[in-house]
């Protein structure tokens, strides 16, 4: 029996239609943060067991898939914030996989690639308007911010010198999801908006550096973690095993070189 398992496995990842026909697909619904990171462990994953396909769709939100799990509507969740008590209650379990610094992003027509922290507090209160006060372009600074409950503003609040009480400015766009703001950032000249570091926002996007720091620098602010859920009631072996490979040797491997830190086992 095992030799035809071993079989079946090699004609699945050899054979992409065969594939595609027997194959189950698992996905992992949740934030946007990290996405780029999940969707290339999934890949890893994948090549491994191909007879899982790992799907990671757009972004719900941390609440989105939490609520999606605990509804029994998926099996596991990709979340950016803690657990509460009642996500407890219901037997919901999250197991960090890495650790996103935080960063600033701008479109490269602002022409700056650093800041302080105390000219990001400035920009972001609305004092700063203009890229050319910071020695970039003669270009209206266009802030990109996040909803009140969005885990990187919550880590920011907490870690930034400055940011706990800092009242933003109203002049600005409001982006619901990690990838809108990417998106608007990287369209629209002289804007500026933050999120979890990953190596993709290099395309398209110019990655701020503060107080001299880099985002995997020692000594930066700030981060979030970001963490696989499921309910111990309805966890599959398929996911189960995949909550396993993501913290793996490989997968660390993998995370790192795309700009995570893995989290401490």
């Amino acid at each position: 029996m095992k030799r035809w398992t071993c079989v079946l496995a090699v004609v699945l990842a050899t054979v992409p239609g065969l594939r595609g026909a027997w194959a189950d697909e698992l996905p992992i619904v949740g934030t946007g943060d990290g996405i780029e990171l999940l969707r290339a462990i999934g890949a890893a994953f994948t090549a491994d067991h191909p007879e899982t396909v790992i799907l990671v769709p757009p972004s719900i939100g941390s609440g989105g898939g939490l609520a999606a799990i605990g509804s029994d509507k998926e099996v596991l969740a990709r979340i950016a914030r803690p657990l509460n008590d009642t996500e407890k209650s219901l037997g919901i379990i999250a197991e960090p996989v890495v650790l996103l610094p935080s960063a600033f992003y701008v479109n490269p027509s602002a022409g700056v690639t650093g800041v302080t922290s105390e000219q990001l507090l400035r920009i972001y209160r609305g004092d700063i308007t203009n890229w050319k006060d910071l020695g970039g372009a003669d270009l209206r600074v266009k802030v990109v911010r996040r909803e009140d409950h969005d885990s990187t503003l919550q880590v920011l609040r907490q870690s930034m010198p400055g940011w706990k009480d800092l009242v933003l400015t109203e002049k600005s766009k409001t982006a619901t999801t990690t990838q809108e703001s990417v998106d608007t950032v990287r369209t629209v000249d002289g804007a500026i908006g933050f999120g979890p570091f990953t190596s993709a926002l290099g395309d398209g996007l110019s990655v701020l550096r503060i107080d001299g720091r880099a985002p995997t620098d020692a000594g930066y602010p700030s981060a979030v973690v970001l963490a696989l859920a499921y309910k111990k009631s309805t966890v599959t072996p398929a996911a189960q095993s995949f909550v396993s490979f993501a913290k793996s040797a490989k997968a660390r491997t993998l995370l790192s070189s795309m700009g995570g830190v893995p989290a401490a086992e």
